[in-house]
């Protein structure tokens, strides 16, 4: 746990320092966020923030490739990794500075995707039941497609202070436990991952970013840092898939067969379930899925009365409760774990109404309501 803990810090305290100096870049280049009928922010902020991320990513992986603990699983994935996610930093700035069409976008994505997917970070087996992916180009197409879904859900995420860096780092510190403590108890022998290795520096560059990023922002991460972060994200769960056998836990435990499926989805459950509904909503009205609006989630919470700060923790809240109860169902018996997630739950719910002024009025309204009828 130590050496991850190093990997962790060497990510945050890269990404925490060079903010600064990206910063200045964004200001003296004029890479400013402008302020749009959708935005939130009433003032151009400075992005390319997400450059710092990835000398925070890469610095991290460098270093954890020179510790002998680690040098064994830092292999070609890792660093396969490292250039995907340098892949779409680059398409992010290009599209700060010139803002990019949504299909070249889409494209540079695919690329990046296919580039490290070519490196070695490719989904071949199916992790219920140990299915193998029957060919190469299937298993090619599926991990673009994984690759993808998940760079877009965190991209549109992206939409208030600190939403995606805490929304991330939340699900990340939930899939490292996970995948942590699956190493211990199927490899007692070794407990070296590159998916916790690659989780560890997923938390810290997080971590280091957030502290800048927290309403009020002095500088956005831009589609440089969210769409590292999807990547990255899914770069995790696909080194994970093959390697760790959840089943050798043994039969004690919560239907542990089907969480290397479950836990990527709740730790990105948030992004995914705006992605999905927002595609919906476009699509019914006749829109592209990629025509902006101001309709997602946070955008919701915002309109429903809450502050900045209130909705973004709600969100943190909702991404918390999703993604350790899940991986909670990897450790204990599925009666405790749906005891604590129902508990959770109707925590988050309470806690959900009480920061909602628009939402709490319409409870209160309802009770008095109801109070008046039992009078009469």
């Amino acid at each position: 746990m130590k050496v991850y803990l190093m990997v962790l810090l060497v990510a945050a305290a890269v990404t925490y320092v060079s903010v600064p100096i990206v910063r200045h870049v964004a200001l003296v280049s004029n890479a400013l966020t402008p302020v749009r009928s959708r935005d939130v922010h009433t003032t151009p902020i400075p992005r390319l923030g997400g450059v710092a991320m990835f000398l925070g990513l890469a610095t991290a992986i460098c270093v954890a490739s020179r510790v002998p603990y680690l040098s064994d699983v830092i292999d070609s994935s890792a660093w396969a990794v490292v250039l995907g996610a340098g892949l779409v930093c680059v398409l992010g700035v290009v599209d700060d500075l010139w803002e990019l069409d949504w299909m070249t976008k889409l494209a540079g994505q695919a690329l990046a995707a296919v580039v490290m997917a070519w490196q070695g970070v490719q989904l071949i087996t199916f992790p219920v039941g140990g299915v193998t992916i029957g060919s190469s180009r299937l298993s090619l197409v599926t991990t673009v497609v994984v690759v993808l879904a998940a760079i877009n859900a965190v991209n549109w995420i992206d939409g208030l202070d600190g939403l995606a860096a805490g929304v991330i780092g939340i699900g990340a510190t939930a899939f490292f436990l996970y995948v942590y403590v699956l190493t211990r108890t199927t490899s007692p022998q070794s407990y070296t991952s590159l998916a916790a290795t690659v989780m560890a520096a997923l938390i810290g560059i997080c971590l280091g970013f957030l502290p800048h990023n927290f309403h009020p922002a002095t500088i956005f991460m831009g589609d440089s840092g969210s769409m590292q972060l999807g990547l990255v994200s899914a770069a995790g769960t696909i080194i994970v898939t093959g390697q760790i056998d959840p089943g050798s836990i043994g039969g004690s435990r919560a239907i542990p067969v089907f969480l290397p499926v479950l836990i990527p989805l709740a730790v990105l459950l948030l992004p995914l379930a705006d992605m999905i509904q927002v595609i919906v909503r476009r699509v019914r009205a006749g829109h592209s899925p990629f025509h902006a609006d101001r309709m997602h989630m946070h955008h919701r919470l915002l309109d429903a009365g809450n502050s900045h700060r209130r909705a973004v923790l709600v969100m943190y809240l909702w991404a918390a409760v999703a993604a350790f109860s899940m991986a909670a169902m990897a450790f204990f018996p599925l009666h405790y774990v749906l005891v604590g997630a129902t508990t959770a739950v109707v925590a988050a719910v309470a806690a959900t109404v009480d920061l909602m002024p628009g939402l709490r009025g319409w409870v209160t309204r309802s009770g008095a309501r109801h109070a008046k009828g039992a009078r009469r």
